[in-house]
């Protein structure tokens, strides 16, 4: 199923993701409450990443240990050393000639005495060749693109032939944003210390990070209390929020009890987007879903899904009926740039409901600045260069952290926001961000924002809030996709298939 390889478990709640900082807070608490320290937190670590080295390769012998001279090097330094009390032939490379920080430097003679040995880097081609390559170069305080030395020893990681396994995040990836400003490792599997790192579910983290596993610690600190920390705003979404958020409906129910969303777009020739909207509207569970579009598609549509109401538009003026019924508007999906487009956006914002603004009507917004407010409850979903237009910035500046761009065009626009791509971000005006770590590549391709935007559209209309609506959606959606790309393959997936996988997904 695509990128996600048991990230969390399917069954558990949202998790919180952390940054660097408060991961550090979460550190010392956890330190306080176990009435330990900086080093045996260090010896836990490690112990616990040898372990799940052994489990994880059983019948891997030879383990080349890349280490650092910061507290990840550390750790990658205590599980060299209990590797060696297991039998491992311990390969063990020092990356730098750096002063190693203190408690790293305390795990370090604790390897030395342990009779290990510590090689220089040039003594790889002589070196037998490993099992296994463990990844302990950069922590989470790495936040720059690796020297050309680093890099170096970055593509020795990645071109060993063999499993790699990164100690807390692969080295040159930004625990932060899930950007990579330089080499970056490519593990096999990640073990994440204490909590989830944020940026290993956005961006390249997902890509670099592998299949991506967390230990707590809190067993091996003597079952630790439960730590909990809710400063870091961010959380993983989880697929039980589904039912939670959609439970059984009524025997009683009927469609006026589940709302009416309605579509705007398809000019000419570009019809096909606010079709695949609609479809993942009715899907979704909207009790009424119409279309307005270009009157050469409105046979069509009715052809291919008789559920629909449509109308075709060539003037304005039957619009303002379709805005009263409409309790929810979704615009943008193939509206164009041109008069017809601007003039439906322009009615969408001003019959103050809530809309889902996509596509065309994202860059007409970040053109042209002098319409309307967006109405309260909106929420908007942007590729990363349309947020990119709408910030104003370059792309790249939107990709080096995507939880900044997504924040401020949430507080930019006092709306919810979807920001798409590996490690969908959903942030709202109040500083909450969500993340989803479903999805699969082969989503990418032509329709699937368009379905995104409908099945936002079904929920607003069925009288989730605009954050529920916008993170149920994302979830529902990839998952959706998963489905579909377990069923038919990654590459060649059409939207469509994921518009047939929506039910099942949202009946849990």
């Amino acid at each position: 199923m695509g990128q996600y390889t048991g990230a969390v478990n399917a069954s558990q709640p949202p998790s919180l993701l952390h940054t660097a900082a408060s991961l550090r807070a979460l550190e010392a608490v956890l330190m306080q409450r176990c009435a330990s320290d900086a080093f045996a937190l260090m010896q836990s670590a490690g112990r616990a990443a040898c372990q799940r080295a052994r489990v994880l390769w059983p019948e891997a012998s030879i383990w080349r240990i890349f280490c650092g001279s910061g507290n990840n090097g550390g750790d990658g330094l205590v599980l060299a050393t209990e590797a060696l009390r297991v039998g491992k032939q311990v390969q063990l490379l020092r990356t730098d000639a750096n002063t190693m920080a203190a408690v790293a430097e305390q795990a370090l003679q604790q390897f030395l005495a342990a009779g290990g040995v510590v090689h220089d880097l040039l003594d790889q081609e002589r070196l037998p060749n490993p099992d296994l390559v463990i990844d302990a170069v950069f922590g989470i305080g790495f936040n720059r693109a690796p020297d050309a030395a680093s890099a170096a020893v970055i593509a020795a990681i990645n071109a060993s032939g063999c499993p790699v396994l990164a100690i807390d995040l692969p080295s040159g990836l930004n625990a932060d944003t899930g950007a990579a400003p330089g080499a970056c490792v490519r593990a096999t599997v990640t073990l994440c210390l204490i909590a989830w790192k944020r940026g290993l579910f956005t961006g390249v983290g997902p890509e670099c990070a592998g299949k991506r596993l967390l230990e707590n610690l809190a067993g091996a600190l003597g079952a630790a209390p439960r730590v909990d920390w809710d400063q870091g705003q961010c959380q993983l979404l989880s697929p039980l929020q589904i039912a939670t958020a959609l439970p059984r409906r009524p025997r009683d129910a009927h469609k006026g009890r589940f709302g009416h969303a309605l579509i705007l777009g398809g000019d000419q020739g570009i019809g096909g987007a606010a079709l695949l909207a609609a479809e993942a509207a009715l899907r979704s569970g909207a009790g009424r879903v119409s279309v307005a579009t270009h009157p050469d598609h409105a046979g069509g549509f009715i052809l291919r899904c008789p559920e629909l109401m449509v109308r075709g538009l060539d003037t304005m003026a039957p619009l303002a009926i379709l805005l009263a019924r409409a309790n929810v508007i979704a615009v943008g999906p193939g509206l164009g740039q041109g008069p017809w487009g601007r003039a439906l956006l322009m009615a969408a914002l001003t019959a103050a409901k809530p809309c889902v603004v996509d596509a065309d009507a994202l860059n007409l917004l970040a053109r042209d600045r002098d319409f309307p407010p967006l109405p309260g409850g909106s929420v908007l979903t942007p590729h990363p260069l349309e947020a990119a237009r709408l910030l104003k910035v370059d792309v790249r500046a939107v990709e080096a952290d995507r939880f900044a761009a997504s924040t401020a065009i949430a507080q930019q626009f006092s709306a919810t926001v979807v920001l798409k791509g590996a490690g969908s971000l959903i942030a709202d005006p109040d500083g909450l961000t969500s993340v989803c770590p479903f999805g699969n590549p082969g989503m990418a391709s032509a329709g699937m924002g368009d379905v995104l935007t409908g099945v936002i559209a079904a929920l607003l209309a069925q009288g989730l809030a605009a954050a529920s609506a916008a993170r149920i959606g994302v979830l529902a959606h990839a998952l959706a996709g998963d489905r579909a790309a377990l069923r038919d393959g990654e590459r060649g997936l059409l939207a469509s298939a994921l518009i047939a996988a929506l039910p099942a997904v949202l009946n849990p």
